[in-house]
């Protein structure tokens, strides 16, 4: 059986951040994964938000 490792890949959310200032339903949430050895520091990554409909800036939350 293979062996299970705690490995520098982790699952984080990006969340974005002009959403939330414009105050409308539901949030615009991607799910990606980052290393932790290469990028110790939060994710910033331009995305669509389909609900806006145009590409802003998403914030690593977890």
């Amino acid at each position: 059986m293979a062996k299970k490792s705690k490995g520098n890949r982790i699952q984080v959310i990006l969340e974005c951040t002009e959403h939330k200032e414009t105050g409308q339903a539901g949030t615009s949430r991607y799910v990606t994964q980052k290393n932790r050895k290469n990028t110790p520091e939060r994710l910033e990554l331009k995305k669509y938000n389909p609900i806006l409909r145009k590409y802003t800036v998403h914030k690593e939350i977890k």
